[in-house]
């Protein structure tokens, strides 16, 4: 099979932008991060991830790696980020209390591992149906999980963007559990910060995705549909179509 993908990330209403996105020249691996703590400590934040994640995702052996493997070495990676997030913060006066989100979307021996820690996400687009393979680790999140909120509750809870799982906290460092997917030629995955869907809802993204033929013009347009729809942050989006 063969992927191409597409990528946009906007500073959009924001003064900087603390979004940073990393897409494998070998198209091994795909990653979004959403930093957080204001200013150059959200932008040290998500770009340090940007640049630990994949150092440590190139040990992988992408051809005979076995799951459990693939796992432990994307776990490594991303501990490792949180890790050094938590370190420099404790080291800088100006960082301290910095974080970012991060998800990813990477393909070992032919299965694509989704997952990650905070509220980016990653989307599939299969057969019409959108699913979301990634879980939020905010307090709307929780509250909904635990069924004391319902859906529209949910949607302009005054927690929606309050996480208690992100890098650079100790809860950062816990495992991604991943979600396995055994892709499929017409597969269109979504990787994004809350700053997608914080403009635009999951029928607007399946509408997109469903209409796109390419990865950049559908990430482009996902991202203007995230402007249209009112998002108030920073706004990036990385698409992934699998083909024959």
């Amino acid at each position: 099979m063969k992927l191409r993908v597409g990528h946009l990330s906007i500073v959009g209403k924001r003064d900087n932008n603390e979004d940073a996105c990393f897409v494998d020249p070998q198209q091994r691996f795909f990653l979004v991060a959403d930093g957080m703590g204001g200013q150059s400590a959200g932008e040290r934040a998500s770009s340090l991830a940007m640049e630990i994640v994949p150092q440590k995702l190139q040990l992988i052996d992408y051809n005979r790696a076995s799951v459990e493997q693939a796992i432990k070495a994307i776990d490594d990676s991303v501990n490792q980020a949180n890790y050094e997030i938590m370190a420099l913060g404790e080291l800088d006066a100006k960082l301290k209390n910095m974080g970012t989100t991060i998800v990813f979307l990477i393909q070992v021996a032919g299965t694509m591992f989704a997952g990650g820690v905070g509220d980016s996400r990653v989307y599939l687009l299969r057969d019409g149906k959108l699913e979301q393979l990634t879980t939020d680790h905010s307090l709307t999140q929780a509250l909904l999980d635990a069924g004391t909120l319902t859906p529209e509750e949910a949607a302009n809870h005054r927690f929606k963007n309050v996480l208690y799982r992100f890098l650079g906290c100790k809860e950062g460092g816990q495992g991604t559990t991943p979600t396995q997917v055994q892709p499929r030629v017409g597969d269109k995955f979504l990787l994004c910060s809350d700053g997608v869907t914080g403009g635009a809802d999951d029928p607007v993204i399946a509408k997109i995705l469903s209409a796109g033929t390419d990865p950049q013009k559908t990430a482009e347009a996902i991202v203007q549909a995230a402007t249209d729809g009112g998002s108030k942050d920073n706004i990036t989006g990385v698409v992934v179509f699998v083909e024959a």
